[in-house]
């Protein structure tokens, strides 16, 4: 295959993959709702993931904080990514365990009415199920951005929003796109 085949395949695989989203419909709507919901209550929101997910979550973050969309200047919103200082991280993954770097931040931040929002592409993180099993002791809302069949971790999360392959590059890429759809439409609520 040449360069422009592996691209039309590559292309044709995103596309195919984003359409399958559609289904995820009713859990987006919860999603949005809750995220207002929270956000008026005094509530933030906590990101969490691994790898390319941990740099997603502090984008999303960023998004919140500072802002989304360049066109609609508005009050900064509640938002921290948990992955968010290489000291932090280090430092749990020293002193305790690799599986508690999301945990510890976690318990020392999280308040009622906070929203946890994790990103993982297998759904497995141990670190990731930790903090999830934490948030369902706390009675705080859970939505999981999860790849496959979403993993152990799709049965802690309150809102599955699960991309339905088992190629990272597209669940993440899927991922991204619902993250945008979901914080921008709440927004729009938020800022109404």
């Amino acid at each position: 295959m040449n360069l422009s085949e592996i691209f039309q395949k590559e292309l044709s695989q995103n596309v195919n993959t984003h359409l399958l989203l559609t289904d995820l419909l009713p859990e987006i709507n919860k999603a949005i709702k809750i995220i207002k919901k929270k956000i008026n209550l005094g509530g933030k929101l906590l990101f969490c993931g691994n790898g390319g997910s941990a740099a997603d979550a502090q984008h999303l973050a960023a998004e919140y904080l500072v802002r989304l969309r360049p066109t609609v200047n508005r009050r900064p919103f509640p938002a921290i990514s948990l992955a968010q200082d290489t000291s932090t991280l280090t430092a749990c993954g020293n002193d305790y365990d690799f599986s508690d770097i999301f945990l510890r931040p976690f318990q020392a931040l999280v308040k009622k009415n906070d929203v946890l929002i994790v990103i993982s592409t297998s759904g497995n993180s141990m670190n990731v199920l930790k903090v999830l099993k934490e948030a369902k002791s706390k009675k705080i809302s859970t939505i999981g951005f999860l790849g496959g069949t979403g993993g152990k971790c799709k049965n802690l999360c309150d809102i599955k929003l699960i991309v339905p392959s088992k190629i990272t590059a597209r669940i993440q890429e899927c991922h991204i796109f619902l993250a945008h759809f979901i914080l921008q439409n709440a927004e729009e609520l938020l800022i109404k």
